[in-house]
């Protein structure tokens, strides 16, 4: 036992530095609010000033009370936040659990809380005075490298989870890295392959997905469609020079069963019915051709994580059929990308089209904020973590704020 809480001291430990390296490496700008732009009519504010004790806040999920429940990485923390006074600003957060090892994200099953910690998934039950210690629910996940993880409760009633890659661009040796993965809400794996026999029931629902933190589905078709970041450094010739323009970063729809392409190929922007294959890591033979593409691209290395419908905010009418996306941004472009919410636009319920909707965190070759999730409220607000900054962003819509 020791033994074990001795590694997880120092993978947690791994993770901050090797999360200060990344993100927080460079002098960020002081943070200004009121540099960030939005369409005519929408406004931001600061709902709650997190960071410090309480960690950089990363993925969110709303309960039915309207209560926003945060998961924090850095503090080993779930965090609650309330406005029970309704002037649009969070108490001072209640922290629901502690010492946890790197939670990224939670969700509801009836009245338990399942968190994702990098090694496993672990329930937390409600009782009269609060939350249940947490307690193993799913255990022996593959941690290191891309090693933050999103559960979700789908519509289905089954939990996804990503397990991002080990590397840039490799072939993995763990058949559960770079995918999506289903169980039961029991724990039990519940993936696309039928198992019989002796063999071990599979998770792997799809695969050749780097890293696909966020994933939302669609209100009216059910589409499962999740965001995936592309892999850094590479050439568009053989032994040639990194391109920054290459590859796209992707939005999928996953379908059991299907492969999205990593490590051998990404989607054409210019033709989404085709795949390009990377001439440093070429594929084996229809590897390419038998890929699934994405559904939609970001511009490259931009890093889009969180993702949420639209159809339950009070935004204007035209929006409610969309989605928006955050993008936490780059890390290593000469020119960096990214650190902004887009816009996905639908039409007849499929995606048709991306734009911005709120930039401004970037100022010249320093971002001050870093927005992560992106979640709709009780109250038809868009709510927006901010893991360089602590910050949490309420973004409302009026009217008459047009004239």
């Amino acid at each position: 036992m020791k033994a074990i809480k001795w590694t997880s001291f120092v993978l947690f430990g791994l993770f901050i530095g090797m999360y200060w390296a990344c993100y927080a490496r460079d002098t960020a700008p002081k943070p200004d609010i009121s540099a960030l732009k939005l369409p005519a009519g929408f406004s931001i504010q600061i709902y709650s000033k997190l960071g410090g004790q309480y960690g950089q806040p990363r993925m969110m999920t709303f309960d039915a009370q309207g209560n926003l429940y945060v998961a924090s990485p850095t503090s080993g923390q779930i965090l609650m936040l309330q406005d029970s006074n309704g002037d649009g600003l969070a108490e001072p957060p209640i922290i629901i659990a502690r010492q946890l090892n790197a939670p990224n994200s939670l969700t509801f099953v009836q009245d338990a809380m399942l968190v994702s910690n990098q090694d496993g998934i672990v329930k937390l039950t409600k009782t009269s005075n609060g939350w249940s210690a947490p307690q193993p629910f799913i255990s022996g996940l593959a941690d290191g490298g891309h090693t933050l993880k999103t559960v979700r409760l789908g519509p289905d009633g089954f939990l996804y989870l990503n397990v991002g890659s080990t590397c840039n661009v490799c072939n993995e040796q763990e058949a559960t890295r770079a995918t999506i993965l289903r169980y039961t809400t029991e724990g039990k794996p519940a993936g696309h392959l039928i198992t019989v026999g002796k063999h071990a029931p599979s998770a792997i629902w799809a695969s050749g997905l780097r890293n696909s933190q966020g994933f939302a589905w669609h209100p009216v078709t059910g589409a499962f469609y999740a965001t995936n970041e592309g892999a850094d450094n590479r050439s568009d010739t053989a032994r040639g020079r990194v391109n920054d323009e290459i590859p796209p970063e992707h939005l999928n729809i996953i379908v059991g069963g299907k492969h999205y392409g990593w490590p051998h190929c990404w989607g054409n922007p210019s033709n989404l019915t085709q795949m390009v294959e990377d001439p440093n890591f070429t594929a084996p033979s229809q590897f390419c051709t038998e890929a699934t593409p994405p559904v939609a691209t970001f511009v490259s290395h931009s890093t889009p994580i969180g993702i949420t419908f639209l159809n339950k905010s009070q935004f204007p009418v035209e929006y409610q059929s969309d989605a928006i996306v955050a993008l936490h941004g780059s890390w290593n472009r000469k020119q960096p990308s990214g650190y902004a919410l887009v816009r996905v636009k639908f039409k007849d319920n499929q995606p048709i089209g991306v734009e911005d909707f709120v930039s401004g965190w970037l100022n010249g070759q320093n971002a001050w904020g870093r927005p992560v999730d992106v979640a709709v409220g009780t109250d038809g607000a868009l709510y927006v973590s901010d893991d360089r900054t602590g910050y949490i962003y309420k973004i409302s819509y009026q009217a008459d704020k047009k004239k």
